[in-house]
């Protein structure tokens, strides 16, 4: 099957110079052969089949009634596995995401940093004038959109999907050019794209890192590749690398997770991803221009009546 300002001055971490201005940073591509987009295609459609077969399941803790057109025709699924880590993060990052949404007035702004066969946009009751933007590997994400768009899913009334292939050699800059603002409240999900190497995951921080309002929470679920597997070292790694981009960031555990929603059936230890949350603790590129130019035209203004007097 083909699948398819006034800013306070409190509590703020100054930005970086390096990281105020991103057109001089190198920007690394998330993959670029053919190989590549069949193995990262590959993995997608895995992690949809898990997610349909526990929309299978009788007690389902994520139900995705979208999810079966981007599997194969002749899938063959056991719904008597255990819950899958992969599952229980998606159900955490949903709600996260909409208890955000309900707690943030205005938030309209929606980042999914995925593999391309994320059925968020369709199956999520977003707020009117919500604009998803689903940064995904090109191909795959218009092979899912055309199957998705077979059976009938539709975005919302009101809302807008807007796709920016992760190949692009300048993400920030279509994500701007699309309509992203950073002076309004995001939210940013990490699920699924495709990583080749630390540096790529560098560059996505440094994209939160110079997009996102401050305050703007940044969800999802990181390949422990990375890192070692000792807990303490994972912390570690992940307080270092997520404060040298103005983050504040807390490992979730996959348990705990379980455990909230009722589940005590052990949970398979054989994906040792990490789910996080980060809050952004600085103000975005926009946010520090408005500054400037505030402080700018109050000084003017101060020179002014100097010279008044």
């Amino acid at each position: 099957m083909e699948f398819v300002l006034r800013f306070p001055h409190l509590n703020v971490i100054p930005r970086m110079p390096w990281l105020s201005h991103p057109s001089k940073t190198k920007k690394n591509r998330i993959f670029n052969t053919m190989e590549d987009d069949n193995r990262h295609t590959q993995s997608a459609m895995e992690r949809a089949s898990l997610r349909y077969r526990e929309t299978l399941r009788p007690d389902p803790v994520l139900t995705d009634p979208y999810i079966r057109c981007l599997v194969p025709t002749d899938i063959q699924i056991d719904v008597d596995l255990d819950l899958q880590k992969h599952c229980l993060a998606t159900k955490f990052i949903d709600d996260k995401l909409l208890s955000t949404i309900d707690k943030i007035d205005g938030l309209r702004q929606v980042v999914l940093l995925t593999d391309g066969m994320d059925t968020r946009p369709y199956r999520i009751n977003w707020p009117p004038s919500t604009i998803i933007f689903d940064v995904s590997p090109d191909i795959t994400f218009r092979r899912s959109t055309q199957n998705l768009q077979d059976v009938g899913a539709k975005i919302r009334r009101s809302c807008l999907l807007l796709h920016v292939p992760s190949e692009t050699s300048d993400i920030e800059q279509v994500l701007c050019s699309k309509g992203y603002n950073g002076a309004r409240p995001s939210f940013w999900v990490f699920q699924g794209l495709p990583l080749q190497t630390l540096g790529n995951f560098k560059d996505i921080l440094r994209l939160v890192s110079n997009l996102a309002m401050k305050g703007s929470l940044f969800v999802g679920e990181l390949p422990s590749s990375f890192f070692e597997t000792d807990k303490s070292t994972k912390m570690e790694w992940m307080d270092k690398i997520f404060t040298s981009h103005g983050l504040k960031v807390k490992m979730i555990e996959y348990d705990e997770v379980a455990r909230n929603l009722g589940k005590q059936e052990s949970i398979p230890h054989c994906q040792e991803n990490v789910l996080f949350v980060a809050e952004q603790l600085q103000f975005s590129d926009v946010q520090m221009e408005i500054w400037r130019r505030e402080f700018e035209r109050i000084e003017e203004g101060d020179e002014e009546g100097f010279e008044e007097l």
